[in-house]
């Protein structure tokens, strides 16, 4: 990585930042950030997956976070807490973070383009080409950067964070300190038709909004639809990756985790924790319990009313799903072997 900046500190610091325990050297100085592979004597790592111990046992860094459980080496520099993947990225913010995280500008630019009834918060920064529009609500300390817009009637809350070109359309209630990557729309109209008995199809105005509740997530290229008319909802706390589609009247339960590409249609209720892995589709108007993890590619239709790990489509649990699998693997040497039995028993037949 890159070392141009001069920020150094010793491992007794980067304790006292982060909390962690020492082990080793505390004296040691620290001046960067690296993989396991790649760090060098003054660089931080760390190791939260067993998968790469050998990475661990062989790796040069100065500092390494570990959680509670793994097992110290002599000779090497160690931070023991509860989380060591949160421990590094507190250590990764202090090295990385400087001028060029924020876009440089201050306030509300020139270029931005705000109604005269809109409401705009204490120390809200409003970025170049942005538009608000009539009647919106901008919270305290929020920023808004580079061509974003936002819709008439809506309401957003403190400490949020709008990346470029994010869309909020109408009447849309955003909570405090929720971070919307570049791209992301929310409030588009969700998908639904009348068709005659010609087979023509009219457009069903969506009237309703979209609420996001506080300390959410939403990742870039995401689609949150409104409902026809009432709220399609996300919860406190729930964090929406890349590239996923959600449906209007959708009611997304607190503290879920939905990976990118995946789908989930109309009025699909889900309970707090659920787990939705990349690529998974959810049809709609079912409702998944609290606490299900649905691996990735996973295929939902029908409600989920037992929490626990799936897998599959359709999904199934995932012990089942994971005994299928290797039966599959098998496949051809069953096929084999059945044949062999009707070859015996015809001759059985015959003989």
């Amino acid at each position: 990585m890159d070392k141009g900046f001069a920020k150094k500190y010793t491992i007794e610091q980067l304790s006292v930042h982060t909390q962690s325990e020492v082990i080793g050297d505390m004296s040691h100085i620290i001046t960067g950030v690296d993989s396991l592979e790649t760090a060098s004597f003054e660089d931080a790592s760390f190791s939260a997956n067993p998968k790469y111990s050998q990475a661990l046992l062989s790796s040069k860094a100065g500092l390494i976070c570990i959680d509670m459980q793994t097992e110290p080496l002599p000779g090497k520099n160690y931070l023991r807490s509860n989380s060591p993947s949160r421990t590094f990225q507190t250590i990764v913010e202090l090295f990385l973070i400087n001028e060029y995280n924020n876009s440089g500008f201050e306030g509300i630019h020139p270029t931005a383009v705000i109604h005269p009834t809109a409401t705009i918060g204490k120390n809200v920064q409003i970025g170049p080409y942005a538009v608000v529009d009539q009647g919106a609500v901008i919270g305290d300390r929020t920023r808004i950067l580079a061509h974003v817009s936002i819709g008439p009637g809506t309401s957003v809350g403190t400490d949020c964070l709008f990346y470029p070109h994010v869309v909020i359309r109408e009447k849309c209630v955003i909570g405090n300190r929720v971070v919307l990557q570049p791209g992301a729309v929310i409030g588009s109209c969700g998908f639904g038709f009348t068709t005659d008995s010609t087979g023509k199809h009219t457009k069903l105005e969506q009237l309703g909004n979209v609420l996001i509740e506080d300390d959410v997530e939403i990742g870039s290229a995401t689609i949150i639809d409104r409902a026809r008319f009432k709220s399609t909802k996300v919860a406190q706390n729930t964090k929406i990756d890349n590239l996923v589609q959600i449906a209007h009247n959708v009611q997304l339960g607190p503290s879920n985790i939905i990976v990118s590409q995946t789908g989930i249609a109309g009025s699909t209720k889900t309970g707090r924790n659920v787990v939705i892995g990349g690529q998974s589709g959810i049809v709609g108007h079912i409702e998944i319990a609290a606490g299900v993890m649905i691996a990735s590619r996973g295929g939902v239709s029908k409600s989920m009313p037992t929490p626990g790990k799936y897998a599959g489509v359709p999904v199934m649990p995932l012990a089942e799903f994971n005994r299928n699998q290797v039966h599959l693997r098998h496949l051809e040497e069953y096929v084999h072997k059945i044949k062999e039995l009707e070859k015996r028993l015809s001759a059985l037949e015959k003989g």
